[in-house]
C-alpha cells in the first residue's frame, strides 16, 4: 500500500510496496522469518467475499501474509485502534498481504450498526482498504456473525470429542468455583457428564428451551491450571437478543474467546496480532485451534475432527498504547459523552478518531505518531505532545496560512486619509505557502489595508513592560504584509477599557514595493481590515484533562477534567478563510493551526477549531 494521501483526497490500497524502510521490531522480525521459512506458503486461497471459485479450485493464496483487525462493533474507535490499525494494515502493506477487517460482533446486546458504519469510516479515513480489495470500498468486510453456523457445529464437535460440557451452575458458582491465582478450581458437578448427556443439553440450549443464563457450554481443560482462563472457559451462553446482522435466528451466542480464532483460521490469517492484556488468552487460543485441527476417532468408531487447515494462525501480542492526559476505556468515554461533559464522541477533545479527525488531525500525522512510537512488548507512557508534534509536523508544509485576530481591538490609522486618500483600500498580498513544495509555486493571499484594522489586543502597551516590541506610544511596528506604522496613544472607555489604538502609517513603506525597508522596525503584528474581515467562531481547544494520568490508582476522571478545555471566541479573519471549506486546514499566524469544522462551518457562519499550537504549551 502507498503511503496515504496527506490530503485525504485518494484512498490507498494494500498491493505496493512501502516507500520507505521502516524501522525493525520484534513483529517484523517474525514475520521476515516466517516468510523465510516458507511457513504459511502451502496455504490455499483464503476466500475473500466474492472469492470462492478460487478457493473450491485450490487456488494458492496470492498473499503472502494475513492480517486482521476485529473491533467489537460496540462503540467508536479511540487512538488506541488507530495505533492497531496502523499496525495491521501497514504490516499487510508492507510484505505483500492483505488485512482483513473483521467485526467481531458476538455481543448483540451491546452492538449496532451505527458503529459498524463508524468503523468502516474510520478505516477509509487513515487511508487503508480491506480484504485485498484495492480501495474497492464495496467488497463487505468480514463479520464473526457469517461464521456462527460453523462455530455451532465447531462446538458439538467439542463436545462428542469430550472437550467441552454444558454446565448448570449459576454464575456465582462458577466464579467461585474457578478459584483464583493462589488456590485451584473446583470441578463443577456437571463436568463427568457424558457426551451424549452434554450433546443434548446443548441442543436444547440452541433450541430456546433454557433461559437466560441458566447454563453455559465451557471447554474441558484443566482446572488447576495456574492460568485462570485455562480453567474450563465458557464458550457459549444463553442470550436472548436480536443481532443486527442475524436478526433472531441464534439464542445463543459464542464467547469471543471463542470465536476469535476460528475467525482467524477460518480466514487463513497468518499473524494474529492483539495487545498484550490477550496475552493470559494466546494458550486458549493455541488449544482450540489444535483440538479443531485435529483428527480423532470417537468410541463409537467414528474418525472426526479436522474442522480447520493447517498450519493455524499464531497470536502475537504488542504493547498498548498508553497515551497521557487521555483516557481510552470506552465505559469512561461513553460517560463522558451520557453525562455531557463533552458534545458527543466526535467532540475534538475526545480521543475518539472521529474526535481526533474533527479537531484537525491527519490521517498522515497519525501513521507517523504509529510509525514513532514503534512496537514492543513493554508497556510504557507516551506523552500527548508527541502525537502533537506529529500533526505540526505535517501540517507545517501544507496548511495554508491566514491571519486571524482572536482578541480584536481597532487600530486606526489617523492620517490615512491625507496620506493615502479618504476611503482608499490599498490591496495586499502573502503567500499562502511559505514552502511551497519543490517545482511548484506559493499560492497567493489577497486582503486589503483601510484607515481602520483590527489587531489583537495583547499588541497594544500603554505602559510597555521591559522588552516589549509591540506597539507602544512612539514605537514603530510593521502591519504584516502592509506598511510601517507609529503609535501614538489609544482611547478609552469610562472604565478605562482601551477601544481604539491610534497610530500614523509611514509612507512608502508597504511589503514588497521598493523603498519598504527604509524604515527599520523590530517586530511585525498580523492584522485584519476592518472593510474586508470576515467575522468567524473559533473553538479554542485544549487537553481535556489536567491530569497526566486521570484515571490512574482507581482515581475519580471526573475531578481531573480541565475547565478551561474549550473556550469560544468570536474572531476576525482575513478574507481568504472565508473560502474555507469543511475539514481544510490552516495556520492562523502566531496562534497555530486550526481546521474548518467538518460539522458546523458554512460559508455564512465559519467556525474553526484549534487543532494544535505552533508549539507545546504543556512543556516545561
Amino acid at each position: 500500500m502507498s503511503t496515504p494521501n496527506p490530503a485525504n483526497t485518494q484512498p490507498a490500497g494494500t498491493a505496493a510496496a512501502p516507500e520507505s524502510v521502516k524501522p525493525s521490531n520484534f513483529l517484523r522480525q517474525i514475520i521476515e522469518a516466517d516468510l523465510d521459512k516458507g511457513t504459511y506458503a502451502a496455504r490455499r486461497w483464503a476466500g475473500t467475499p466474492g472469492d470462492a471459485a478460487h478457493q473450491a479450485a485450490g487456488e494458492p493464496d496470492p498473499a503472502k501474509i494475513r492480517t486482521r483487525f476485529p473491533p467489537e462493533p460496540n462503540g467508536y474507535l479511540h487512538v488506541g485502534h488507530a495505533k492497531s490499525i496502523c499496525i495491521n494494515f501497514g504490516l499487510a502493506r508492507d510484505y505483500g498481504g492483505v488485512c482483513h477487517l473483521r467485526f467481531d460482533d458476538t455481543n448483540p446486546e451491546k452492538e449496532d450498526t451505527e458503529y459498524v458504519n463508524s468503523i468502516i469510516d474510520a478505516v477509509k479515513w487513515l487511508g487503508f482498504d480491506w480484504n485485498g480489495s484495492q480501495g474497492d470500498y464495496s467488497a463487505a468486510p468480514y463479520q464473526a456473525s457469517d461464521y456462527f453456523g460453523f462455530m455451532y457445529r465447531a462446538a458439538e464437535y467439542l463436545i462428542e470429542a469430550g472437550h467441552a460440557y454444558v454446565d448448570e451452575q449459576t454464575v456465582e458458582q462458577i466464579r467461585i468455583n474457578r478459584g483464583d491465582f493462589s488456590k485451584p478450581g473446583v470441578n463443577s458437578p456437571f463436568r463427568s457428564r457424558t457426551p451424549a448427556e452434554n450433546l443434548a443439553k446443548f441442543r436444547e440450549m440452541r433450541d430456546g428451551q433454557h433461559e437466560d443464563g441458566s447454563m453455559v457450554l465451557r471447554a474441558k481443560i484443566d482446572m488447576a491450571s495456574p492460568n485462570i482462563n485455562m480453567r474450563d472457559p465458557a464458550i457459549y451462553r444463553i442470550r436472548r437478543a436480536t443481532h443486527h446482522n442475524t436478526g433472531d435466528t441464534w439464542c445463543i451466542y459464542p464467547m469471543y474467546t471463542f470465536a476469535h480464532p476460528i475467525e482467524d483460521a477460518l480466514e487463513q490469517i497468518t499473524h494474529s496480532l492483539c495487545t498484550l492484556e490477550f496475552e493470559d488468552q494466546r494458550p486458549f487460543y493455541d488449544w482450540l485451534l489444535e483440538r479443531l485441527t485435529e483428527v480423532v476417532t470417537l468410541p463409537d468408531g467414528r474418525v472426526v475432527g479436522g474442522l480447520l487447515a493447517s498450519p493455524p494462525p499464531k497470536q502475537y501480542e504488542f504493547a498498548r498504547l498508553n497515551l497521557t492526559y487521555v483516557i481510552t476505556s470506552k465505559r469512561k468515554l461513553a460517560q463522558l459523552v451520557y453525562d455531557h461533559k463533552v458534545s458527543g464522541w466526535d467532540d475534538p477533545r475526545m480521543p475518539t478518531i472521529v474526535g481526533l479527525r474533527r479537531r484537525g488531525y491527519t490521517p498522515a500525522a497519525i501513521q507517523t505518531f504509529a510509525d514513532r512510537i514503534g512496537v514492543t512488548k513493554s508497556d510504557s507512557w507516551i506523552d500527548y505532545s508527541t502525537l502533537e508534534g506529529c500533526l505540526r509536523e505535517d501540517l507545517e508544509l501544507k496548511a495554508h496560512r491566514g491571519m486571524a485576530v482572536l482578541n480584536p481591538v481597532k487600530l486606526v490609522l489617523t492620517n490615512w486619509d491625507d496620506v493615502m486618500g479618504a476611503g482608499h483600500l490599498e490591496p495586499c498580498t502573502l503567500p499562502a505557502l511559505p514552502h511551497p513544495p519543490e517545482g511548484t509555486e506559493s499560492p497567493t493571499r489577497h486582503f486589503t489595508i483601510g484607515k481602520e484594522v483590527w489587531i489583537e489586543r495583547e499588541d497594544f502597551e500603554e505602559v510597555p513592560p521591559k522588552g516589549y516590541k509591540r506597539l507602544f506610544p512612539g514605537n514603530k511596528v510593521r502591519l504584516k504584509g502592509g506598511y510601517v506604522i507609529e503609535c501614538t496613544g489609544c482611547t478609552k472607555d469610562a472604565n478605562g477599557v482601551i477601544t481604539e489604538v491610534l497610530a500614523t502609517v509611514v509612507p512608502d513603506t508597504k511589503s514588497g514595493t521598493p523603498g519598504a525597508d527604509s524604515v527599520k522596525v523590530k517586530a511585525a503584528i498580523t492584522w485584519v481590515g476592518v472593510a474586508d474581515g470576515v467575522n468567524a467562531e473559533v473553538r479554542m481547544y485544549d487537553r481535556l484533562f489536567l491530569d497526566a494520568h486521570p484515571d490512574a490508582g482507581g482515581k475519580d476522571f471526573i475531578e481531573s477534567l480541565n475547565p478551561n478545555s474549550l473556550k469560544v471566541v468570536t474572531a476576525i479573519v482575513e478574507p481568504s478563510l472565508a473560502n474555507a471549506k469543511p475539514d481544510d486546514k490552516f495556520q492562523f499566524e502566531r496562534h497555530g493551526y486550526f481546521v474548518a469544522d467538518r460539522v458546523d462551518h458554512r460559508a455564512e457562519k465559519p467556525v474553526f477549531n484549534l487543532a494544535v499550537g505552533l508549539k507545546d504549551s504543556w512543556g516545561k
